[in-house]
């Protein structure tokens, strides 16, 4: 593949380059080393991931079925792609700059906030707060007011839910987002 077209992944080649639970993996645990790694210490983690054993307890079997996959399918078709960069000679695989582009459609789910729960707490916490003040328990707030902090509150919250939305969708290549052809 030449540079241009590298530069420029369509939606198509990135959501066929993912189709694969086995590339997915190579790129999550190369952007969790971030450093280069050899064919077979790749082959190592992904059979171990596959069979949910630690890497000592592979068989060589297993081992061998994932290097095969990786050396003759996958990783060739990533390089080709311009995601990885692969040197077939040293067999050394690590991620290209232009993976950048495609991790934003990869989950990450540890990153993502639990709005839900935000919301949730707030709710609660507001109406334990405005049921407080409507019996007297806390006399030094009106109703309204107390009506206006929870508001308030939902107000800020929301608005935190919205620019966190946004900075995460411009994160989107644009090339990746829509290619249309003209």
């Amino acid at each position: 593949m030449s540079t241009s077209d590298q530069d420029q992944l369509s939606q198509d080649v990135v959501f066929d380059l993912l189709s694969s639970p086995r590339r997915r993996f190579v790129l999550y645990y190369l952007n969790q080393i971030d450093e280069e790694v050899t064919i077979g210490e790749l082959a190592d983690e992904v059979a171990a991931w596959e069979n949910e054993v630690d890497v000592e307890d592979l068989s060589s079997q297993q081992r061998k079925r994932v290097y095969v996959s990786l050396y003759q399918t996958h990783v060739p078709k990533m390089d080709d792609a311009g995601i990885v960069e692969y040197d077939s000679d040293s067999g050394v695989v690590s991620l290209s700059d232009q993976a950048v582009d495609i991790s934003a459609y990869l989950s990450r789910e540890e990153e993502r906030r639990p709005w839900q729960q935000y919301y949730l707490a707030i709710a609660i916490v507001g109406g334990l707060f405005y049921g407080a003040v409507a019996l007297g328990l806390i006399g030094v707030v009106s109703q309204f007011v107390a009506g206006l902090l929870i508001i308030v509150a939902f107000a800020v919250t929301a608005i935190g839910h919205l620019i966190t939305t946004q900075r995460r969708s411009d994160e989107f290549s644009s090339e990746l987002i829509d290619k249309r052809e003209p």
